[in-house]
């Protein structure tokens, strides 16, 4: 997934010339956190009842990275 999602990001920033990308993340989801953290993902914040998910509203943390922060410090994946 770092791969993938690395590639997702140089597409994204690059190509696509995006600005930013986030992610809402479930505070319990720790792989999924430990993936964005390893990308250069920042928390920015806390969505309380953010998202409906099998009939419960459920908290998300929000993470971000910038196009600038993301290509000054590309991440330490290998991606060709």
């Amino acid at each position: 997934m770092t791969e993938a999602l690395a590639l997702a990001l140089r597409y994204a920033f690059r190509r696509l010339k995006l600005h930013r990308l986030e992610a809402n993340i479930q505070p319990e989801n720790t792989h999924s956190i430990k993936l964005v953290k390893r990308l250069e993902f920042l928390r920015e914040g806390y969505s309380r009842r953010y998202l409906r998910i099998r009939g419960e509203w459920r908290d998300h943390e929000r993470w971000a990275v910038l196009a600038e922060d993301w290509v000054s410090g590309a991440p330490s994946v290998a991606v060709t």
